[in-house]
């Protein structure tokens, strides 16, 4: 009994939280990820990393190995290198140079009270290293925000699945609030309809404004995964701010590949039929993406342009995500704020 009547019970055992100010609420930003470099060595590490993923890739995991050590990583990562090399910043990829810069501005706006780290699915900074940071600290409240607006399972799952692996191994589990969607989130919604209207004030009004969302498979949808609906909305969420005719935008789908049927309709193929219908004059942007990366710098700003042009196209605008926008970091820290 003497053993027992001399623990101190009002010691952290774990933190020793008594000997530390009090606890910050722990903000956790997650987003895909990047590469370490622009190099096929980099590339393959990454996408293997990524496509190992049983989220992602929903295939028999024996059949899968063979395809992707077999083939895809023997392949791809020399020409996704080329393209990575074509948008790379001095401060490395733009995903995660823009990352950080939100991280920064959401610090600043949330203050003191809080400590916000950043951890991407795949690559570095992890979101295992970005948890040990707050652990490190003191945390026991933790907010997890996955930057994609939209739920589905290859991508906010995916970030549940590793917060979840990393406190597998904690003594202490924190109290967790895991935010898993926002697509509907007003903050947001006024942040994309304000991208757009300055794009117009500034171009004039194309034809059609095109929202072009990340991709999935359709067999997710047929399983129960909310992504397409959820995009939708979002789409429509915003063109009733903006006041838009249902001529004036319509929803797209980029990003595909492999043989099975993805969510429809194409954002190329949409783009190669657009000039034969009369629609010469097009802007296009993916509120899916929180930050500017390969696909919206190389797919859609680039890729895309020349295949719509191609086609007989006259007039093609890039709107940028709305990245380290002020009205975007509000609605971010406003969302954290709330939960």
């Amino acid at each position: 009994m003497s053993q027992f009547r001399a623990l101190n019970y009002d010691v952290d055992p774990v933190f020793h939280a008594a000997n530390k100010p009090p606890a910050k609420v722990g903000v956790l930003l997650a987003n895909l990820g990047t590469p370490d470099a622009p190099t096929a060595s980099a590339l393959r590490r990454y996408l293997g990393e990524f496509l190992s993923d049983p989220r992602v890739i929903e295939i028999p995991k024996l059949v899968w190995f063979f395809i992707l050590h077999g083939i895809i990583l023997r392949v791809r990562p020399k020409k996704s290198a080329k393209l990575y090399q074509g948008v790379w910043t001095s401060e490395g990829s733009p995903l995660l140079a823009i990352s950080k810069q939100q991280q920064a501005a959401i610090q600043a706006q949330l203050g003191d009270g809080y400590s916000v780290k950043l951890g991407m699915r795949y690559g570095n900074p992890s979101i295992a290293s970005a948890l040990r940071e707050l652990q490190n600290e003191g945390v026991r409240k933790i907010v997890v925000l996955p930057l994609y607006p939209q739920y589905a399972g290859p991508t906010t799952g995916s970030t549940f699945d590793a917060v979840a692996k990393e406190f597998k191994d904690w003594r202490w589990v924190p109290e967790l609030h895991f935010i898993n969607n926002y697509c509907d989130e007003p903050l947001y919604i006024d942040a994309l309809a304000n991208s757009v209207r300055e794009h117009i004030e500034k171009n004039g009004k194309p034809q059609k404004i095109l929202f072009s969302y990340h991709g999935t498979p359709k067999r997710n949808l047929e399983l129960g995964d909310p992504y397409y609906c959820l995009c939708i909305k979002t789409t429509r969420l915003v063109a009733e701010k903006l006041g838009l005719n249902k001529d004036d935008y319509m929803a797209c789908f980029q990003s595909r590949f492999g043989y099975a049927e993805w969510l429809k309709p194409y954002t190329d193929e949409t783009l190669k039929n657009l000039p034969a219908e009369g629609i010469k004059n097009i802007a296009i942007l993916s509120p899916a993406f929180s930050a500017d990366c390969l696909e919206t710098l190389e797919e859609l700003a680039v890729e895309n342009r020349h295949t719509f042009m191609d086609a007989g196209g006259e007039h093609y605008q890039y709107i940028p995500a709305l990245n380290d926008r002020a009205d975007h970091i509000h609605a971010l820290a406003h969302l954290i704020r709330r939960h």
